[in-house]
């Protein structure tokens, strides 16, 4: 497989997601309760800069899993992270939109940072990605999405990297039989979960 373009020197690179959920923590709710549809919404950077950012929902459908993604600005991104969403009420953008009535009627907010190294590979036949991902930690500090310095805590210890296989059609053999999948079960590893356990949950005194 070759590197994702997208990699630094070192053959990877960083990401840091801001998570958010409901007052009800639905998104945490459901991801443990397995339910076969659910979504999560979340803000997503990329070597700690502030050049891409993206607003997305992750979407799963039993095994099948999409994304809806809408990049903000360092200014709207410092709005949200405030607490001021009204930038987001736009007609014109579903998604938008929808952001805005999740934060104003169900009260969607941060709830943990999500911080790891990833190398990725892909292939085009199968349109193959296989990433790994490193060093998993999460942020003790909600709203401090850019800050270099941020506390954080090691969420998996040092020697467990997280293995991820997507693909849209098929899953070429020579893949398949390299990561010896025959026998094996499938196991959920949501890197939200895993960091939420660092963070009380509830907690809404700063909101």
């Amino acid at each position: 497989m070759e590197q994702d373009e997208h990699v630094g020197p070192t053959g990877e690179y960083h990401i840091r997601s801001l998570y958010f959920d409901d007052i009800g923590n639905k998104a945490l709710a459901e991801k443990l309760g397995g339910i076969s549809q659910r979504k999560k919404y979340r803000i997503r950077i990329y070597n700690l800069e502030d050049k891409v950012i993206h607003f997305e929902k992750k979407i799963k459908n039993g095994d099948y899993i999409a994304k809806v993604k809408e990049s903000l600005t360092r200014e709207m991104t410092d709005n949200i992270l405030a607490g001021d969403y009204q930038r987001l009420k736009n007609p014109s953008n579903p998604f938008l939109l929808e952001l805005h009535n999740e934060m104003a009627h169900k009260l969607l907010r941060p709830k943990v940072i999500v911080d790891y190294v990833r190398e990725p590979y892909i292939q085009p036949k199968g349109n193959v990605r296989i990433t790994f991902d490193k060093d998993l930690k999460s942020g003790l500090q909600r709203t401090d999405l850019f800050n270099q310095e941020l506390s954080m805590v090691r969420a998996l210890s040092e020697n467990h990297i997280i293995l991820e296989v997507k693909y849209d059609e098929y899953l070429p053999s020579p893949i398949r039989n390299a990561l010896q999948l025959e026998g094996l079960q499938r196991q959920s590893a949501s890197k939200y979960v895993i960091c939420r356990k660092y963070i009380k949950l509830n907690s809404w005194e700063d909101q």
